[in-house]
């Protein structure tokens, strides 16, 4: 991976958030003015005891701030294309594919609030001239071009999935996720721990899921983590509109402790 940059926009320095350590002692991550200049909606949610209607305001919100709802009245194609593609097109393409033009811009997403820079897309990212990194580039620029103010979108997606987990979850700090892949990557492992556990070093975005039996749907080594809940940008449990069953969560990548679960 990359070293992290000094640049991000939360309340926490980029090599702090990626750290094992961070991990192991986490702390709340704000993305900078997104909870102030959204001050009506949190006050809204505090108000509904409902998590399902929760999710319903937060996308009602998204739908209304950033003219989402009124795609069919501009007067270009691109125009139009531009408010139909919301967050919801992104988070579900990258269900599809991590490395689609969806998946950079969610990637991009971390590099930009939280400072950390991707590892893979296509391919390992270590080559600044190489093919990956051209394809990131690109997919990153046609997928911030397809909608409007994407990232202050996710800004909120992250901010309400922080709040919900607050919420439903008062004491908790971390939730055990599990993570299935068919390949352990190079640099992926960085030291092994006592028994099967080990430190690894994940893209700065990746998938998870709260079953562990699905995570073996994902490939033949799965990892049990336990994660800080502030690396956590999304659920699909939390939102509308995503599929609930596949109890998909993306996770701010980094330095992690997990363990090798054995089949």
């Amino acid at each position: 991976m990359e070293p992290p940059t000094s640049f991000n926009r939360c309340n926490l320095p980029p090599w702090v958030i990626a750290s094992a350590e961070f991990n192991d002692d986490p702390r709340p991550i704000e993305v900078q003015g997104v909870r102030a200049s959204n001050a009506w909606l949190f006050r809204a949610l505090d108000g509904i005891d409902d998590p399902a209607e929760r999710a319903r305001r937060l996308d009602d919100w998204i739908t209304v701030r950033f003219q989402l709802h009124q795609w069919q009245a501009q007067a270009t194609s691109s125009a139009r294309r531009s408010l139909r593609n919301g967050y919801l097109r992104f988070l579900r393409g990258w269900g599809h594919d991590s490395s689609s033009v969806e998946g950079a811009v969610l990637k991009a997403w971390v590099q930009s609030r939280m400072g950390i820079p991707p590892t893979w897309h296509h391919g390992r990212l270590d080559d600044p001239a190489g093919e990956p990194a051209r394809r990131f580039a690109v997919d990153r620029t046609a997928g911030s071009a397809r909608t409007s103010a994407i990232f202050d979108q996710l800004d909120l997606v992250y901010a309400f999935t922080q709040y919900e987990l607050a919420r439903t979850r008062p004491a908790a700090r971390w939730v055990t996720l599990w993570r299935g892949q068919h390949e352990v990557g190079p640099g992926e492992v960085i030291a092994a721990g006592p028994g099967r556990e080990q430190l690894v070093r994940l893209n700065n975005l990746c998938s998870f899921t709260d079953d562990p039996e699905r995570a073996w749907e994902f490939g033949s080594t799965v990892w049990e983590a336990r994660v800080a809940a502030p690396r956590i940008f999304c659920a699909s449990w939390l939102l509308h509109g995503v599929m609930r069953a596949e109890r998909e969560a993306l996770v701010i990548g980094g330095e992690m402790r997990v363990r090798r679960v054995m089949g």
